[in-house]
């Protein structure tokens, strides 16, 4: 069985949150999709494991900020690779209460949705909550950013607790290369910790690094435009 197939299917990247006793907390998702136009329901999947799953499953509602194209690596890997155990999601983003007074963020999003939760269902390691939308709206005319997008142009990967999430074999540890001679071929690198790989052709324009920039030409406080690890945590390989 090829598990390759189910990157051709068609994905968004969104922000789901929720809240429970004033706390709130948000995921990236990308298995959000409308179910019936009437009345208008949409479906989220949501690992059980993760901080949102226990408040939705408290407060019954839920939020879903689609995002745009424009949005950085570093407001993904805070609400997708970064526990809201451990963080305050929403310590320095724009966000507002919507007339389910749960959340919704603001940061980079074309459009959102409020929704009310009327059923799940159990799927193994994620639940569907299939909810009622009781209100959405459209903030700007940018293009939403798809799944597919954000893997080949931003280099992005699943967090482990997606729907999406394949294993994949590790690369072996190698000690870091000397930087290439003008003309040769640089290596692309990847990170340990989130699966972000580091790409010499296309750099880290979001932090200022151009294009053809070798990995060992990187400045030693770069850190991953995802996670935030440190350029030691990364493996040769990508």
């Amino acid at each position: 069985m090829n598990k390759a197939a189910f990157f051709k299917m068609s994905y968004g990247v969104y922000i789901v949150s929720s809240l429970k006793d004033n706390q709130f907390n948000g995921q990236i998702a990308n298995s959000v999709f409308q179910a019936t136009s009437d009345p208008p329901t949409f479906v989220a999947s949501i690992n059980k494991n993760n901080l949102t799953h226990e408040f939705i499953s408290a407060s019954r509602k839920f939020t879903v900020s689609i995002l745009a194209q424009t949005a950085p690596m570093t407001l993904i890997g805070l609400f997708g690779f970064k526990s809201g155990r451990e963080v305050n999601k929403f310590a320095d983003i724009s966000f507002k209460m919507g007339v389910l007074d749960v959340p919704i963020v603001l940061d980079h999003t074309v459009a959102y949705m409020e929704v009310e939760v009327i059923d799940e269902k159990d799927c193994g390691t994620h639940t569907l909550f299939i909810g009622r939308i009781v209100n959405c709206e459209i903030l700007s005319d940018n293009e939403p950013m798809t799944y597919a997008y954000y893997h080949e142009i931003k280099g992005g990967k699943s967090p482990k607790n997606a729907p999406t999430f394949t294993e994949e074999k590790p690369a072996l540890k190698q000690q870091p290369a000397s930087v290439p001679e003008k003309g040769g071929i640089m290596e692309k690198y990847t990170c340990s910790i989130c699966g972000y790989v580091y790409d010499p052709q296309q750099g880290d324009p979001e932090s200022g690094v151009p294009k053809g920039t070798a990995f060992e030409e990187l400045p030693d406080d770069w850190t991953c435009p995802v996670c935030g690890a440190e350029k030691s945590q990364f493996e040769k390989g990508g």
